[in-house]
């Protein structure tokens, strides 16, 4: 049993796999609680597509794809916050258009190459390829982000329960929200690698939607997110290993496998409380 524990983890890609698993489930487990509350998830997903862009200039110019997915992420994270703050349209509108646009304009660009093979890796994501310096750059945004979370966390907590009240003790929400959508593009350029374009938003959202149906208190919703998101990283890259399929969606396959069990046992919970 022990040997069957270990043996993935005795080759150097499975142990960096694993380091950048766990540092994208701690990062999306705290940021996506914020997005749950505040029920962005649609952004989060908007924000996994509108990076193809990026991504695929970076490629084609032998660039790094980090630099291109960032810069495309922050430049609709930006452009979502300045459309919807004018007023003239909803904040839902103003990211439906932009996410159709810009995945459009990289399937565009995706057209003009020899193959789309070249980028299956940034649609369906590849844990067991990444390399050092890419863990690296991983590590440098969740610190990044983790700290401004923890910084602002009383700012964030009080906009996202009770924004009204929030703005008429002084508090910036727009700008708060601002720094949250910029978070997210950071957040999901970190979490491409691992379970790609397609189901970053998944990893973003489902661990925190399951734990805010076992708690209602946001740093035990976090903690427990975090539970949830690196226990199915892991049970993922197992799943990879021994049976041989892909590592992205196993890791959000079990993500949601978590998610039916906190469903069962809150209505479990609801039941008895009302009996």
């Amino acid at each position: 049993m022990i040997n069957w524990l270990l043996e993935p983890f005795s080759f150097t890609f499975m142990r960096i796999g694993l380091v950048a698993a766990i540092l994208v489930s701690i990062t999306c487990a705290a940021l996506g609680s914020y997005v749950v509350l505040r029920r962005m998830a649609f952004i989060g997903d908007a924000l996994a597509h509108t990076v193809l862009p990026g991504l695929v200039v970076a490629f084609l110019n032998g660039w790094n794809l980090f630099g291109g997915a960032i810069a495309a992420g922050l430049l609709t994270a930006l452009g979502i916050g300045w459309v919807s703050r004018r007023g003239v349209v909803r904040e839902d509108t103003a990211i439906g258009v932009l996410f159709t646009a810009m995945f459009a304009l990289g399937i565009l660009m995706m057209s003009r190459m020899n193959s789309f093979r070249d980028l299956s890796h940034i649609l369906f994501g590849n844990v067991l390829g990444v390399r050092l310096g890419d863990l690296y750059i991983t590590a440098a945004i969740a610190v990044g982000v983790l700290l401004t979370l923890a910084l602002l966390h009383k700012e964030l907590e009080l906009t996202s329960y009770d924004p009204t009240y929030a703005e008429g003790i002084g508090l910036r929400a727009d700008r708060l929200r601002t720094l949250l959508l910029i978070l997210l593009a950071f957040t999901v350029v970190s979490c491409i690698q691992i379970v790609g374009v397609v189901l970053t938003s998944a990893l973003l959202v489902t661990p925190a939607a399951a734990a805010a149906m076992l708690t209602n208190r946001l740093p035990r919703m976090m903690l427990l997110a975090a539970a949830i998101a690196i226990s199915s990283s892991v049970i993922g890259l197992y799943a990879s290993y021994y049976a041989n399929v892909a590592s992205g969606a196993a890791i959000v396959l079990a993500c949601t496998g978590s998610f039916f069990l906190a469903w069962v046992a809150h209505m479990l919970r609801t039941r008895v409380v009302r009996g």
